[in-house]
C-alpha cells in the first residue's frame, strides 16, 4: 500500500493509495502521525507492506522522524474536532464523540431481525471474492475490509451519501442529495464505549471498524429513523431497544442539513 501524505480534498483509501490529508498542511499533528503509524500497522496484519509519499521533503523527513517514537504517538489524544475534513457548512470538521453506521431501511429491517450489525462478509454469506468484484467495490478494497463494520464520525454525511449511491446504483448528483434525497436508517455509538469492544480496530483511515458483530443491545447508543420510513420500520423493532430509537422528520434542505439536525438531536439526547 502507497500513503501519499498532502493536502487533498479528505483522507480515504483508493485503489490501494491512502490519501492522507494534513488539516494544517503542512504542519503535521500528533493525531495525524497516530493515523499513518495505525494503518500502517492494520495493513501489517494482513501482509502488506506500506511506503510514504509526499511531494514536500521536508514534511516527509519530519514524518519519519516522528513515526520513530511509536510509542509516543500512539498515545496521542483525539482532538474533540478533526478538521481533515472541511466540506461540512455548520461545524467545519468532525465531531469525535459520536461514531455512526448508516444503511437502508431493507437492510435495517434485517439487522433488527438478529439484533446485530453485521459486516458484509457475514451480512450477505457469499465469497469474499465475489463482494470484491461486485461494481459497489469502486476503491478495489482487499478482502479484509469485508469483514469489518465501518464507522464515520457522527455528524458526517458519507453514511447517508454511500446509501443513495448504492440505491441509484451511480454516485449522487447535487440534485440527489438536496431536493431527491432520502435519508438512511443511522445507528449511534459513543465512540468512547465502543472503542472498549473486543474487537474494535483503529487502521487510520474510519474513526474505528470492528469486526464480524456488535451486539445492538450491548452496545448502540441510539438509532435515528426518519420519519418517512417509521410506517416500515416500526413493527420490526425490537422490544428490547424501543427506549433507544429517535424518529425524525426529514424537513431538510439537504444532506448536510440532515447531518446537522440529527447530530444535535444526539448531542442533547440522554439515556
Amino acid at each position: 500500500m502507497l500513503i501519499k501524505v498532502g493536502n487533498f480534498e479528505c483522507t480515504e483509501v483508493w485503489d490501494g493509495v491512502f490519501y492522507k490529508k494534513l488539516s494544517n498542511y503542512p504542519q503535521v499533528s500528533d493525531w495525524e502521525i497516530r493515523n499513518i503509524i495505525e494503518f500502517m500497522e492494520y495493513e501489517k496484519q494482513y501482509g502488506r507492506k506500506c511506503s510514504i509519499e509526499c511531494d514536500d521533503n521536508d514534511v516527509l523527513d519530519m514524518i519519519n522522524t516522528k513515526m520513530a517514537n511509536r510509542e509516543v504517538y500512539l498515545k496521542a489524544a483525539r482532538p474533540k474536532l478533526l478538521t481533515e475534513c472541511t466540506a461540512c457548512p455548520y461545524r467545519k470538521g468532525c465531531v469525535t464523540d459520536y461514531v455512526c453506521h448508516t444503511t437502508s431501511a431493507d437492510n435495517a429491517i434485517k439487522i433488527f431481525g438478529c439484533g446485530k450489525l453485521l459486516s458484509a462478509l457475514n451480512a450477505r454469506k457469499v465469497p469474499v471474492e465475489q463482494l470484491m468484484s461486485e461494481k459497489r467495490n469502486a476503491a478495489n478494497d482487499p478482502a479484509d475490509y469485508f469483514e469489518y463494520i465501518m464507522f464515520a464520525w457522527g455528524n458526517c454525511q458519507a453514511g447517508d451519501r454511500l446509501v443513495m449511491e448504492r440505491a441509484l446504483g451511480r454516485f449522487p448528483n447535487e440534485e440527489d442529495l438536496s431536493v431527491h434525497f432520502n435519508p438512511g436508517v443511522r445507528f449511534y455509538f459513543k465512540y468512547e464505549e465502543l472503542m472498549q469492544h473486543p474487537n474494535a480496530i483503529f487502521d487510520g483511515v474510519l474513526p474505528m471498524k470492528v469486526k464480524d458483530e456488535i451486539n445492538l443491545r450491548d452496545w448502540v447508543y441510539k438509532i435515528v429513523i426518519p420519519n418517512e420510513l417509521k410506517g416500515k420500520l416500526e413493527k420490526h423493532v425490537p422490544n428490547d431497544l424501543k427506549d433507544r430509537f429517535i424518529y425524525v422528520e426529514n424537513d431538510c434542505k439537504d444532506i448536510w442539513d440532515w447531518s446537522e439536525k440529527v447530530y444535535g438531536i444526539i448531542e442533547k439526547s440522554t439515556n
